[in-house]
C-alpha cells in the first residue's frame, strides 16, 4: 500500500477542525517511541484532539485522502504497537481524559479512552469500588491503551484481564463512522460480539474513544508476602502447590535473583535483606479469607527450600514490597535488558519454560532474567545481548526467538499474555497459529479497514 504524502492542505484541514495548537509538526521525538526496546518512528504530524466527533473528522478524511494513522495511548505498550513506522497521523487521545459517570447502582463505571488507569482507582476508591486490571504501568498507562492490548496485570490471576470488565465500547472506525458496539449489561446474547473483537486489537480495527466498564466492590484488607526460594525452579514448581490447596490468592509475581537484586540497588529507599543463596522470590496478596488462605499458603512454601519469609501487613511494607514488582521492568531495562517477551505457559510448565530460556541464553551468550505473573502463567523474559539491544529486523536474533517460541508453543502456551503482538512480535504469529487462522483475521481486518490506514504494519 503506498500512502498519500502529507501536504499542507491536510496540515490546514487538521488545524481548521481541532485547532492550530492541537496539530504538532516538530519536536516529536516523544511521539516517535514507546516503551518498546529502542526503536524510534517519526510522525509526519501528531494530532490532539479532545472528543469523539473531532476523532471521527480526522479519521473520515484520512480515509478518504490514504493516510495512515497510528493511534497512541501514554506510550507505555512493549510490542511497538504505537509506533508510526508509515510515517503519517499520530492520534492521540491523552486529551480525552474525563471519567463521565460512575454508577454505583449497576457497579459501572464510563470513561474516555485516555483516563489513566490509577487516575480511575482512585476515583472508584473513593467511592469502596474496585477496577482490577492493573499492569504495572497502570500509574501512567491509559484505559484505552489497556483495552487496546487487552491488558492484565498482577492481579489477573484471581480477577481476570481488561476484557472481563469491559460492558461497551464507543469507537470511530476507520471509514470515520461513530458506533457503540454492544450493551451495558452484564450478559449480552444480541448477535456478534464485535466488543470484545475490539478489545486486544491494538488500534487497528478502529480508535476507542469510550468504555462502560465493570466494577466490584473494594475489597476491605489485604496482605502481601515475599518469599525467598533457594531454588530457582522450586519457585516456579510452588506456583502449581499452592494453587492445589483450593485457596485463592489475588496475586502470585515471581521475580529471579537478578531481577530483584537490581531493584534493590535502584531503589535507595527499599532496604530488604536478601541472601546469598537466594534464586527467586514469590511475591502473594491475599484479600479475602486471609488469616486461613494465609496460613495454608505458609504451610506449603514451606515444603519447599526457602527462606525468612517478610510479611507486609501495614501498607507502608506493602508498598515498600510492591515498589520493588512494579519498577523491575523500568530497572532491568536501564541495566541493558532492552528486549522483552511476553512469554504465557501453562503455569505447571512455568519451570520448564525458565529453563529453556536460561538453557538458550547460555547457548546464545546472552543474559536472561525473568519476571512477571506466575499466579496465570505469564512471564516477562527480558534479555542483555552484548551485541543486539533490539529484536525488530535484527535475523539473528530473531531466530533464537522463534527457537524460543517454538519451547513455548510445545510447552501449550503462547507469544504474548498481555502485551499484544504490535510490530516487534508479528514475525512470529506463524509459530502459533495456522494459515486458516491467520487468514481469518487478516479478512476480519480487510472488512473493517480495506484501505489500511488504521495502525498499519501492525500485527499482521
Amino acid at each position: 500500500m503506498e500512502y498519500k504524502v502529507l501536504t499542507d492542505a491536510d496540515l490546514n484541514f487538521f488545524r481548521k477542525t481541532i485547532g492550530k495548537d492541537n496539530v504538532l509538526i516538530a519536536d516529536l521525538d516523544v511521539y516517535a517511541s514507546d516503551s518498546t526496546e529502542r526503536l524510534q518512528f517519526f510522525p509526519d504530524v501528531v494530532l490532539k484532539p479532545d472528543s469523539a466527533e473531532e476523532i471521527s473528522e480526522i479519521v473520515k478524511y484520512c480515509h478518504e485522502n490514504l493516510l495512515p494513522v497510528t493511534p497512541r495511548g501514554a506510550g507505555t505498550g512493549l510490542a511497538g504497537g504505537a509506533l508510526p513506522i508509515k510515517g503519517g497521523v499520530v492520534l492521540s487521545v491523552e486529551k480525552l481524559n474525563r471519567i463521565l459517570e460512575i454508577d454505583e447502582q449497576n457497579f459501572q463505571v464510563t470513561v474516555e479512552a485516555g483516563v489513566i488507569n490509577y487516575n480511575l482507582q482512585q476515583a472508584l476508591a473513593e467511592k469502596d469500588l474496585f477496577y482490577p486490571p492493573d499492569p504495572s504501568s497502570w500509574q501512567s498507562s491509559f484505559i484505552g491503551g489497556n483495552i487496546a492490548t487487552n491488558a492484565g496485570g498482577p492481579r489477573a490471576v484471581k480477577y481476570g484481564v481488561t476484557s472481563q470488565y469491559v460492558l461497551n465500547l464507543e469507537v470511530v472506525l476507520p471509514n470515520g463512522e461513530i458506533i457503540w458496539m454492544g450493551a451495558n449489561t452484564l450478559k449480552n446474547s444480541t448477535g456478534l460480539n464485535l466488543t470484545q473483537l475490539f478489545v486486544g486489537s491494538e488500534g487497528t480495527l478502529g480508535i476507542v474513544t469510550k468504555a462502560v466498564l465493570k466494577v466490584i466492590p473494594k475489597p476491605k484488607e489485604d496482605i502481601s508476602i515475599l518469599i525467598p526460594f533457594r531454588n530457582l525452579y522450586e519457585a516456579c514448581d510452588a506456583v502449581s502447590a499452592i494453587f492445589h490447596t483450593g485457596i485463592h490468592p489475588s496475586t502470585v509475581e515471581f521475580m529471579e535473583q537478578r531481577a530483584i537484586h537490581a531493584a534493590i540497588d535502584f531503589l535507595e529507599e527499599i532496604n530488604i535483606p536478601v541472601e546469598e543463596d537466594i534464586q527467586a522470590h514469590l511475591l502473594i496478596s491475599f484479600d479475602e479469607n486471609i488469616d486461613p488462605e494465609l496460613q495454608k499458603c505458609v504451610e506449603t512454601v514451606s515444603q519447599f527450600d526457602i527462606g525468612e519469609i517478610l510479611f507486609a501487613e501495614n501498607q507502608a511494607e506493602k508498598d515498600r514490597i510492591w515498589l520493588i514488582r512494579r519498577r523491575v521492568a523500568e530497572i532491568v531495562k536501564l541495566n541493558g535488558y532492552t528486549i522483552e517477551e511476553d512469554t504465557v505457559v501453562p503455569r505447571a510448565n512455568l519451570a520448564k519454560l525458565v529453563e529453556a530460556m536460561h538453557k538458550l541464553a547460555d547457548e546464545n551468550n546472552f543474559k536472561v532474567v525473568c519476571y512477571g505473573h506466575a499466579g496465570d502463567g505469564n512471564l516477562h523474559v527480558r534479555i542483555n545481548h552484548p551485541e543486539f539491544k533490539n529484536s525488530y529486523n535484527v535475523p539473528e536474533f530473531q531466530s533464537i526467538l522463534k527457537k524460543l517460541f517454538k519451547i513455548v508453543k510445545n510447552l501449550n502456551g503462547t507469544i504474548s499474555g498481555e502485551h499484544g503482538i504490535g510490530l516487534v512480535q508479528k514475525t512470529y504469529l506463524p509459530i502459533v497459529f495456522s494459515e486458516v487462522n491467520l487468514a481469518l483475521q487478516k479478512s476480519i481486518k480487510r472488512t473493517i479497514d480495506p484501505r489500511n490506514i488504521m495502525n498499519p504494519g501492525k500485527i499482521f
